[in-house]
C-alpha cells in the first residue's frame, strides 16, 4: 500500500532495498488491481503527452484562448538557439518547456495535470530536460514519473495540491517538489535525498499565493511554472552536492498545509487579491470580459 508519510516511504524502501518508483509501482498495482505492465504502459502514454505539450510551443507561437499569454515558449527557444544564455541551456530549456505546456493548457490543448492543470508545465519540463541531459532512456523517464507520483501522493494525503485550498504553493510547489524528488532518483540519489530535495523546494515557496488575473490560469501562472522548474532542478543539484534539508519532508508538507489554510480567500484562486487586482490586472480582466 502507499506510504502515508515520507518517513514511512523511506523505511519501506530501506527495508525492501528498493527505489521510490519501484514501491510506487507495486502500491499502485495493488490498489488499482491493474498489472504492473499495464501501469507502465499507461505511464508511457502520459510521458508522450507531456513531451508533446512541452515541445509544441517551442516551434510555433501558441496563444491562449483569452489572448492574455502566448509565444513566450517560442521566444525562449529562439533565445536558446541564437544567444548565449546566462543560466545555461539546461535551465533555459526547462523554462521554455514549462512555458510551452502552460500555453498549450491555456489554448485548450492536451496536457497532463500533474498534479494540476495550473502546474502542468513543471514536471514535464524538469523530467524531459533532466532526462535529456543525463541521457536517460524512455523507461527510466517513466520510472521517474512513478517516483514523482509517489511523492505527490504523500503531499495530497497530508496537505493539498489545490490552489483554491492552499494557494499556488500547493500547486506549483507540489509539482516542483515531485519533480525534484524524481530527478534526484534519476541521478542515483537515495529516497532520503529525493525527499530532501522535495523539502527544499517546498520551503522555498511557502506562502506563494494563487492570484490568477481575470480568474484564468495564465497570468502569473505560466511564469510560475517556469520558475518552479528552475526551483526543482536547483534543489536536485543542491542535494546531490550533499546539501540536506534540516526540516524533514513531512514537516514541510505539514507547514505548507497550515500556511495554505491561513491564507485569506482573496489569495486562493478567487482573483480577488495579489496581482489580479493591480491596475494592470484589472485592465486585462476588462479587456477579456468587457
Amino acid at each position: 500500500m502507499f506510504p502515508k508519510s515520507g518517513k514511512e516511504l523511506m523505511e519501506v524502501c530501506e527495508k525492501s532495498q528498493c527505489k521510490i518508483w519501484e514501491h510506487t509501482l507495486k502500491s499502485e498495482a495493488h490498489l488499482s488491481e491493474v498489472k504492473e505492465e499495464q501501469i507502465l504502459k499507461n505511464m508511457r502514454e502520459v510521458l508522450n503527452t507531456m513531451k508533446s505539450s512541452a515541445t509544441e510551443g517551442l516551434h510555433k507561437k501558441v496563444t491562449s484562448i483569452s489572448g492574455l499569454i502566448g509565444g513566450d515558449a517560442y521566444k525562449m527557444n529562439e533565445y536558446i538557439e541564437n544567444e548565449e544564455t546566462l543560466t545555461g541551456n539546461v535551465m533555459a530549456k526547462a523554462m521554455a518547456r514549462a512555458l510551452s505546456s502552460s500555453e498549450i493548457n491555456a489554448s485548450m490543448g492536451k496536457i497532463v495535470a500533474a498534479p494540476t492543470a495550473g502546474s502542468c508545465g513543471i514536471l514535464p519540463a524538469v523530467l524531459i530536460t533532466a532526462g535529456e541531459k543525463l541521457e536517460k532512456t524512455e523507461d527510466e523517464m517513466v520510472q521517474a514519473l512513478l517516483t514523482a507520483s509517489g511523492v505527490g501522493h504523500i503531499i495530497a494525503t497530508n496537505a493539498t495540491v489545490s490552489g483554491a485550498e492552499g494557494g499556488c504553493q500547493a500547486e506549483c510547489g507540489s509539482a516542483a517538489a515531485m519533480a525534484a524528488a524524481a530527478v534526484v532518483e534519476m541521478m542515483g540519489g537515495t529516497p532520503k535525498e529525493s525527499l530532501d530535495a522535495a523539502a527544499i523546494v517546498i520551503k522555498c515557496v511557502l506562502g506563494l499565493v494563487c492570484d490568477p488575473v481575470a480568474g484564468l490560469v495564465e497570468i502569473p501562472c505560466a511564469k510560475r511554472n517556469a520558475m518552479g522548474a528552475v526551483n526543482a532542478l536547483a534543489a536536485a543539484d543542491m542535494v546531490m552536492a550533499g546539501v540536506e534539508s534540516y526540516i524533514p519532508f513531512d514537516d514541510t508538507v505539514s507547514a505548507m498545509y497550515k500556511v495554505g489554510k491561513s491564507l485569506p480567500c482573496e489569495l486562493r484562486e478567487t482573483a480577488l487579491g495579489g496581482v489580479a487586482i493591480t491596475e494592470a490586472g484589472l485592465k486585462m480582466k476588462k479587456e477579456v470580459f468587457g
